[in-house]
This record gives C-alpha cells, structure tokens and sequence, in this order.
C-alpha cells in the first residue's frame, strides 16, 4: 500500500492525530491514506459523547473495546482518525465533533468542503 503525501487540508505537513489511542489507516497516529483506504479515514477528529452515541447508532460503534482487533474503545477527549463521509454525515445531522485541521489530510477535501471542516476547527484556522 502507498500512502499519499503527507499533506493537510492548510497545504502543510500532515500533524499528528493521536498516539494514545494509536489511530490512522496504517496504525501510526496520522491520518495517512492510500487507493486501499476505501473509508478515507482523513479526518482528525476529537470524540464527543455526542458524537459516539450518533457513530454507535449509525452503525459503527466507536466506544465499545474490540479486544480481537486491539481496539480499547474510545471516549470523548480522544482523537482519531474519521471516516471523511462519516464526518459530513455526523455535520449534516448537527452533531460533528471538533477537527484538528493540521492532522486532517488533504485527501478529506475530496468529500468534505474545507469551509465545513473550519466550522469544527479547534483553533481558528
């Protein structure tokens, strides 16, 4: 798999999302991304309680550990690496969480308009 360039959505290098827990496509704390990364998990989000009962009722729960794949869950506070379409889904519902746009990958552009993803900016980016 080849990760695209490390770019963030402010045409910068690609910041780091989190370590702790440890997120991305390829498990290295960035939102990288390739052609193999059919989710485009490009959005460096931070959970809210909010947004992980919405997540959870979409289908995809996000707070529930999965031992079998390593995943302790996650809680509000915690940074990770977001479906882009699950974003946009979560802000057309009103309850997108904040985004770190320096750890937000380019390639999030291609589904989210830059203009929404300022709208959750954690800085005034």
């Amino acid at each position: 798999m080849m990760k695209r360039p490390a770019i963030n959505v402010l045409d910068g290098m690609l910041e780091e999302c989190s370590r702790d827990p440890l997120t991305g496509f390829f498990r290295d704390g960035h939102c990288n991304t390739c052609a193999e990364d059919a989710g485009s998990h490009t959005v460096c989000a931070v959970m809210t309680a909010e947004f992980l009962a919405y997540s959870a009722y979409v289908g995809n729960d996000l707070s529930t550990p999965r031992l079998e794949f390593n995943f302790a869950g996650l809680k509000p506070g915690d940074h990770w690496c977001l479906c882009a379409a699950r974003f946009l889904q979560a802000h057309d519902e009103g309850c997108a969480p904040k985004v770190n746009l320096a750890a937000t990958h380019k390639d999030a552009l291609e589904i989210v308009p830059l203009k929404v993803l300022r709208e959750h900016s954690l800085t005034n980016n």
